[in-house]
């Protein structure tokens, strides 16, 4: 009996003695050998890493007024690793959200997935009343830009806030900063996400950057510029205020344009800076450069009589050459004022090669340098390309594309004593600002001035740009549009190239309409009263007007 009851009592002994070793390997294995195994399990139930940008630096115009500024956006996401009722949620998602279940069907292993970002009001709520656990809900930056009229300019960013077009694609690196890498930790009593202090990599805050554009200003443009294209039934056009002195682009407006704040439907075409990203042949516009050519070049004089054939249309060097009226013998000077095809024709043959010198001069054919994003050299047909009749078609802006950008710094020759400025459209430094080159005698810009003046001058082609009380200056700029290679005449380009001034106040505007659903339309009819528009509420804005000025300003309006 006594040797029974210690063989049992051994056996007890022997067998507790076993599952005690069993228990201390067990928990070896769990402590020790599997340790990181459970650890790694642990964080992710508990841990999600997630790389962000530190809140996206703010654009400004020229008066520190905002264009575009972050805010507060709400976005949903789900941990695929961790659903606590998988199928209720991916039974929400398939009715409400369908395009996020077909993600989480391709990485069922994802840790972190997002269901919606920028989440909208009724999404948010759709979200809560559904009461699913498995959908949680975080805060992250977006944009928002103020003054919707500068959105061609101002660009948008994406869905992660990085740069698309515009400004903030442009200068997006200077603008984003550098990211920071956070541990998103859970609660577990309350089952809410909250980003932890611990950062495993410190990112930079981006910089902000400070246009040369006003944002009233640009307002203001954009604001004529659609009244007159609703006018016309205009399908594109184009608005741009032009600093002679500095190159500062003040006002940059474009037709089609956008709401940046509103881009879940967005149009690609109507996000273009047209007056930047779109090139044309701007027809008479470039007799005043083909004029200026010639005088400079000592071929002509502003006093020469030129024969222009009296007669609407009429054959030089065997290119027939029409004109939108018939006219006589008149001085070269006329030949500008009053925009006749057949005069700037014969003394652009005299020039020969050397109008394309002056072209490239200029600037045409090559990007003027502001780097932003879509910018146009254009095209100058080159001698060597030429036919016989290029001479003649160059002469009245034919084989040669430019942007109105372009344009307009070309004409800042003739109120900024003849010097190619650089135009830019962020404010920096003077010391960061080129010097402009004096290109043009003062001779030559003298006689140029006077001819611009005359034409906005009651018997020239310009006569609806003046204004009573400042001294306007301006080209009109008619041209046919090819359509399927060949020029039509039933579809056109209606462009005003003008300068502003009073006193030491200098301002060049430019702008343009293309095409029309109304007939027998002119850019003198068309373009230069936009100028008009523009003009006046340009000096309105600038405070340029004295009050000794208002009487004559209003009945200068009435009379037209």
């Amino acid at each position: 009996m006594n040797q029974l009851y210690k063989f049992r009592t051994g056996f007890v002994f022997f067998l507790l003695c076993s599952l005690f070793t069993i228990a201390l390997i067990h928990l070896f294995s769990l402590q020790i050998k599997q340790h990181d195994r459970f650890i790694d399990l642990a964080h992710k139930q508990y841990h999600v890493s997630v790389t962000t940008l530190p809140a996206r630096a703010s654009i400004f115009d020229r008066n520190n007024q905002p264009l575009a500024l972050n805010k507060d956006s709400l976005a949903a996401f789900i941990l695929p690793q961790t659903l606590d009722e998988p199928e209720k949620t991916k039974a929400f998602l398939k009715k409400y959200f369908p395009a996020t279940l077909e993600k989480l069907k391709k990485n069922p292993k994802a840790h972190f997935l997002y269901v919606k970002r920028k989440l909208s009001p009724e999404q948010l709520q759709l979200i809560q009343d559904s009461q699913l656990t498995d959908i949680k809900i975080l805060t992250e930056p977006s944009r928002f830009y103020p003054i919707e009229s500068a959105g061609s300019i101002t660009g948008i960013t994406n869905i992660d806030n990085l740069g698309l077009f515009g400004i903030e694609l442009q200068c997006d690196k200077q603008l984003a900063g550098t990211p920071t890498t956070r541990i998103l930790e859970k609660d577990a009593r309350s089952g809410h996400f909250y980003f932890s202090k611990e950062v495993t990599q410190e990112g930079a805050v981006g910089k902000p950057v400070k246009l040369t554009i006003d944002g009233n200003l640009q307002f203001l443009v954009q604001e004529e510029l659609n009244t007159q294209i609703k006018k016309y039934g205009s399908i594109e056009g184009a608005a741009i205020v032009l600093d002679p002195e500095t190159g500062d682009i003040l006002a940059m407006a474009s037709f089609p344009d956008f709401n940046p704040n509103e881009t879940t439907e967005l149009d690609l075409i109507t996000t273009k800076n047209t007056a930047v990203t779109e090139s044309y042949e701007f027809g008479s516009a470039f007799k005043a450069f083909t004029a200026l050519a010639a005088l400079d070049e000592g071929v002509v004089t502003p006093e020469e009589i030129i024969d222009c054939e009296n007669s609407k249309s009429t054959y030089v060097a065997g290119r027939k050459i029409n004109n939108f009226e018939a006219q006589g013998l008149l001085t070269f000077e006329e030949v500008i004022t009053r925009s006749n095809n057949i005069g700037i024709a014969k003394v652009a043959m005299r020039l020969g090669p050397k109008l394309y010198d002056h072209h490239m001069r200029l600037g045409f054919g090559k990007k003027v340098g502001i780097s932003f994003p879509g910018e146009q050299a254009g095209f100058v047909n080159p001698p060597n390309q030429w036919s016989k009749h290029s001479i003649i078609s160059l002469s009245y802006g034919y084989e040669i594309r430019a942007t109105l950008l372009q344009v307009a710094r070309a004409f800042c020759i003739f109120t900024n004593g003849g010097y190619l400025i650089q135009p830019r459209i962020i404010l920096e430094p003077e010391e960061y600002q080129k010097k402009p080159e004096k290109i043009y005698s003062d001779q030559s810009i003298a006689f140029m001035r006077t001819i611009l003046e005359k034409t906005t001058s009651s018997k020239g082609t310009a006569k609806y740009a003046a204004l009573h009380g400042y001294t306007t200056l301006g080209k009109t700029s008619t041209a046919n549009l090819i359509v399927d290679g060949k020029y039509d005449p039933t579809k056109n380009f209606y462009g005003f190239i003008g300068i502003i001034e009073k006193g030491t106040y200098k301002k060049v505007v430019g702008c343009f309409l293309k095409e029309s659903g109304q007939k027998d339309l002119y850019a003198a009819t068309v373009a230069a009263p936009l100028f008009k528009k523009i003009v006046e509420k340009l000096l309105i804005h600038s405070n340029i007007i004295a009050e000794d000025d208002h009487e004559n300003h209003h009945s200068s309006n009435s009379s037209h």
